[in-house]
């Protein structure tokens, strides 16, 4: 499909196209969102209290959990929105920059 966008800014509400519809419930695991993610959150165990503050504020449920403690983040889902790092009452939780972490990660798998 193409479209003839040219005169885009002066679209109004009703030229634009429909977006994201989801019409199963439940389906958002089918679709891996964690790719558009500029800032990753990093957990320090050590100075988490497991109060499960992240849990509850995380918008996608990114929050890995077992026996009402986290185990971790689910980066295949998390957007790096940071707000469990800003809701952390004990800066268990920072925010890095995405192509950083992915750069030390390639470099540690290197390693290997």
């Amino acid at each position: 499909m193409n479209w003839d966008i040219k005169d885009i800014k002066d679209w109004d509400w009703r030229k634009h196209p429909r977006g994201g519809l989801i019409r199963d419930a439940g389906n958002a695991k089918k679709f891996k969102t964690g790719g558009w993610r500029s800032a990753r959150p990093l957990w320090d165990e050590e100075k988490c209290v497991q109060c499960l503050i992240c849990h509850i504020f995380c918008p996608d449920c990114s929050i890995k959990t077992k026996d009402e403690k986290m185990t971790g983040i689910d980066y295949d889902f998390c957007k790096g929105c940071g707000i469990c790092a800003y809701e952390c009452p004990h800066d268990a939780i920072t925010m890095i920059d995405e192509a950083e972490a992915r750069k030390k990660e390639e470099a540690e798998e290197g390693r290997a």
